[in-house]
């Protein structure tokens, strides 16, 4: 293995070496990193050159890391973080910043927490993009690996990732305004005897629903599974599903005449939604803006009541 001497390393390649080892495609890293798939080939083989290994090698399903590379991407993780914030020193201003921040929630998260957190960030930064993606079964090793800024959902997650309560939720029952189930509030029967929409984005056993209603002994006699909260919503009308929700989603929905809102079984407790990050960004200063900007719009959240 030839040796790497900083003196002939150009550092600012380790900005695009971070992305092509998370994305470990040429196409995908030129396409975040804003540039021609030309031009991140050449890159990547700049990169090839300057650590004297192939980083990435092309197998029959796409690319795979070699060792050398995923040493490297390891110690990037750590570093890429104490890098920016060497260079923009204590102080961070988000009135110039022009980062790209990357947030995965599921769809609950825009409609419930996005006006306030919308507003806010774009009105201190904006100059800043976001983008929001879903989350899936790879979201705790997303934010793990840095390819994401911060996650947002009420699963919290293993060490050494961090968590904060953003607020409460609970949970109601919405079913079709023409459903046989009349009553105000739901009763396990009525779970165990009609059919669930569940809303499902990481595996099933980690969201709260599907995990109660194993825990309380309720097989619903058929299912739908969907990833979205709005698809459940409306796959409701004219039909016997049933769909249990964050009470200030389905509130949005209120309005709809094919649906109606339920209070959920007793046995249904409210829950915390928390906001994810990494140890590593814990001081770094535009992080730290970020996850006030993002408490602040949880702050003002309203307090959900019983009743519908």
């Amino acid at each position: 293995m030839r040796p790497v001497h900083i003196d002939n390393a150009d550092l600012n390649l380790l900005k695009a070496l971070d992305v092509l080892l998370e994305e470990r495609h040429v196409s995908r890293a030129a396409a975040r990193f804003h540039l021609s798939q030309s031009a991140m080939s050449r890159t990547l083989a700049r990169l090839r050159d300057t650590f004297g290994d192939e980083l990435l090698v092309r197998t029959g399903t796409g690319y795979e890391l070699t060792p050398r590379a995923r040493a490297i991407q390891r110690e990037l993780q750590a570093v890429m973080p104490r890098l920016r914030s060497l260079v923009r020193g204590n102080d961070f201003d988000p009135g110039t910043a022009t980062d790209t921040v990357r947030v995965q929630c599921t769809d609950y998260v825009p409609a419930v927490l996005g006006p306030g957190l919308f507003r806010q960030l774009f009105h201190q930064a904006p100059h800043l993009s976001l983008t929001m993606e879903p989350l899936s079964p790879h979201t705790f090793d997303d934010v793990e690996r840095g390819r994401v800024d911060l996650a947002l959902s009420p699963v919290k997650p293993p060490a050494p990732l961090r968590w904060q309560t953003l607020f409460e939720e609970d949970f109601v029952c919405v079913l079709s305004r023409d459903h046989p189930v009349t009553a105000d509030r739901l009763e396990l029967d009525d779970l165990a005897a009609y059919p669930h929409a569940s809303v499902v984005v990481m595996q099933a056993e980690n969201m709260l629903v599907d995990r109660r209603l194993g825990e309380l002994g309720i097989q619903p006699p058929s299912s739908l599974r969907v990833p979205y909260f709005a698809a459940a919503v409306t796959a409701l009308p004219e039909t016997t599903l049933i769909a249990t929700l964050p009470r200030r989603f389905a509130r949005l929905h209120a309005d709809d005449d094919g649906i109606r809102i339920a209070e959920a079984p007793t046995e249904f407790c409210r829950f915390p939604y928390g906001v994810i990050w990494h140890p590593r960004l814990t001081n770094d200063p535009a992080h730290s803006w970020l996850r006030t900007v993002v408490q602040t719009a949880g702050d003002a959240v309203d307090v959900p009541e019983s009743g519908v």
